[in-house]
């Protein structure tokens, strides 16, 4: 019988397939068939710090639209407070108290305090672990990417001196040296690398000439840049490396383990083709593992990363070239 189980930031996961963070972590009833259609784990969708201060300032806006009608009149509404992230919290209780499986919180502020505070409350939430969400782009012509890079390892740190669960931290691939980041990131004590963060990009509409905010999933095949990292990382780091975009089938599930991925995390094709399509992805692994005769996936994980292969180039520039050169031959 095959063993699909893999160990994930310290967690022993059933098998390698995590739901990433999304918004159907805000049903319960999704979560409830994520979890029946065979989900390892559930990233409950991310608490974003600049969320939480634009529905303050909202609410703000609301409360005192009307509070100067007359001269006797400043407010129609007493002074309140905004609940800050208590509603984010209130449900990911009730989240984690609908589930078996482990549920990771993800997380992205603006403040080192807030970074630490909102860390601790999602850990007395009941998470079973977080995931640092470092969705950054650069607004700043002065700052340099070093610092930028030191202030991600001081809020990784600061937060690991907070907590008592495992924390991973999510990146984009925009670093000049990513395999340089990640080490840093794994020996400040990353629990694991999530590779790599889908960013939201601005896209315009030239007919109405406006900006527009589209609903993009991700493509088939945006997993390779994942695969490669994973490849290279494999061996090198003592995190857990879980590969993120563009992951559609069981057979990219396996493409990914073999690299070295620990795991894998699915958004996209869940969009797609729904929650009960996990199920299928699970079927085609074992499917595959029974074919080649692998009994756990610890049998096969990292095969193919540059580690175990013979050919030195496999993860290199090499690749590229030897397209150029046969660019001819797929032309015809």
């Amino acid at each position: 019988m095959t063993d699909l189980s893999t160990i994930y930031m310290g967690l022993k996961l059933k098998n390698p397939i995590i739901v990433g963070a999304s918004n159907m972590a805000g049903d319960l009833n999704m979560l409830k068939r994520l979890e029946q259609s065979g989900a390892a784990a559930i990233v409950y969708k991310t608490l974003f710090e600049e969320q939480i201060h634009l529905e303050s300032a909202q609410m703000d806006d609301e409360l005192s639209a009307y509070g100067e009608m007359n001269a006797e009149m400043i407010n129609l509404h007493p002074r309140t407070q905004y609940a800050g992230p208590e509603a984010h919290l209130v449900n990911f209780r009730k989240a984690k108290e609908s589930l078996s499986i482990p549920l990771i919180a993800s997380l992205n502020c603006l403040d080192d305090d807030t970074w630490t505070e909102y860390a601790r409350l999602l850990e007395k939430a009941g998470a079973d672990g977080l995931e640092l969400n470092f969705f950054y782009v650069p607004r700043d012509f002065e700052a340099e990417g070093y610092t930028i890079e030191e202030q991600q390892l001081e809020i990784l740190r600061l937060i690991k001196s907070k907590v008592t669960i495992p924390v991973s931290v999510k990146l984009s691939s925009f670093y000049s040296n990513p395999l340089n980041i990640i080490s840093r990131f794994d020996k400040a004590g990353a629990s694991a690398v999530v590779l790599f963060n889908r960013l939201f990009e601005p896209e315009i509409d030239i007919d109405e000439i406006k900006h527009m905010v589209p609903f993009n999933l991700s493509h088939e095949g945006d997993h390779r840049l994942a695969l490669r990292y994973a490849g290279l990382l494999f061996k090198h780091v003592k995190s857990s490396v879980c590969a993120n975009t563009g992951i559609y089938s069981g057979n990219d599930v396996i493409k990914l383990l073999l690299a070295g991925a620990d795991c894998v995390q699915v958004v996209s094709t869940l969009y797609k083709h729904k929650p009960e399509y996990i199920s299928t992805l699970l079927a085609e692994i074992e499917t595959w593992m029974v074919g080649k005769k692998f009994e756990t996936v610890t049998d096969f994980k990292g095969k193919l990363s540059k580690a175990n292969v013979k050919d030195p180039f496999i993860y290199k520039r090499a690749q590229y070239i030897d397209l150029l050169l046969n660019s001819q031959q797929i032309l015809k």
